[in-house]
């Protein structure tokens, strides 16, 4: 089905992938390894595990769906209604349902759903058209060496003459370059000083200018302090949809009085203004918010994923 292909989509963008009313796809990320026994290495990888309690709609699979088909936020609920119905049916018939790529899905003997993760998969892009290869132990030799017997070869007493001149003469070199160095060396640090001393003298007279300059001010202008408010985040938790901007005005000024701190996320392609509870950098919080904004405040609230321009 069409759904399926959409939740391969979403998996290798998200960490997290609702399907509402049935669970939730997690993947979790994995370095690369080295199996032992069969000598083979495994790039970088997802895996890919299941959970039954996560079931409430965070809009990220309904949104996704509806941007692709160009089609409305509801008619793309209706139709995950109807994907999840189907998938409830095939496992309470006692039928193993399998998604492409993901996984299978089957009922064990207390009726609880159990998920196969897809062993031929992998959702991490980084690793996108890497595979499993064989590996092969490197054997290393040391070399020996056999060791050649060294004969002295007599020293002619006219040559170690030559050669003790001339170890004295290189003494004497090196001395006197010693001494010229060490005399250039005092002459740079007197030049060092003296241009100290000078930036010393600059620094003052540029500090009682600006000095004088400050003080000079007779009538200075008066502080001005500007508060923003700052929203960060991409998750936004919807209160409502509205054709006319006053009344998205309205709703912002309701939710404020009673305490939230909402915004306006846009205008939305079908030109309704969209009024947001308030909006958050984490999406595990978003969804915890949401399930209390739905059973204290609206029963329709859901969440919108989108990046806000800046």
């Amino acid at each position: 089905m069409q759904i399926t292909t959409y939740i391969n989509d979403l998996l290798y963008r998200y960490e997290c992938v609702i399907i509402p009313g049935f669970g939730a796809l997690l993947t979790q990320y994995h370095s690369a390894r080295i199996d032992s026994d069969t000598h083979v290495l495994f790039p970088p990888s997802k895996t890919l595990s299941f959970n039954k309690q996560l079931q409430t709609n965070d809009g990220l699979l309904a949104n996704h769906i509806a941007s692709v088909e160009k089609c409305s936020y509801e008619s793309a609920l209706q139709k995950l209604r109807t994907y999840t119905k189907k998938l409830s049916l095939q496992l309470t018939e006692g039928t193993t349902v399998s998604l492409s790529n993901i996984g299978d899905f089957y009922l064990n003997e207390e009726n609880s759903v159990q998920f196969t993760p897809s062993s031929t998969q992998n959702f991490n892009t980084t690793s996108f058209g890497l595979s499993a290869v064989g590996i092969h132990k490197v054997s290393r030799q040391k070399e020996t060496h056999q060791q050649k017997e060294i004969v002295p070869i007599p020293m002619n007493p006219v040559r170690r003459f030559k050669n003790g001149y001339l170890k004295y003469t290189a003494i004497a070199i090196i001395a006197i370059s010693l001494v010229s160095l060490g005399g250039m060396k005092m002459y740079e640090d007197e030049v060092q000083k003296y241009n100290f001393a000078e930036k010393q003298k600059a620094v003052t007279v540029v500090e009682n200018q600006i000095q004088q300059a400050t003080f000079s001010l007779e009538n200075p202008l008066p502080t001005l302090n500007l508060t923003f408010k700052k929203q960060a985040g991409k998750y936004h938790i919807i209160a409502g949809a509205f054709r006319i901007a006053t009344n998205a005005d309205k709703k912002i000024k309701e939710l404020t009085d009673i305490g939230f701190s909402p915004i306006l996320v846009g205008v939305n392609k079908y030109g309704l203004h969209q009024v947001a509870y308030s909006s958050y950098e984490d999406r595990l919080e978003a969804i915890k918010n949401l399930r209390e904004i739905k059973k204290s405040q609206n029963s329709d609230a859901w969440l919108l994923v989108k990046e806000l321009e800046k």
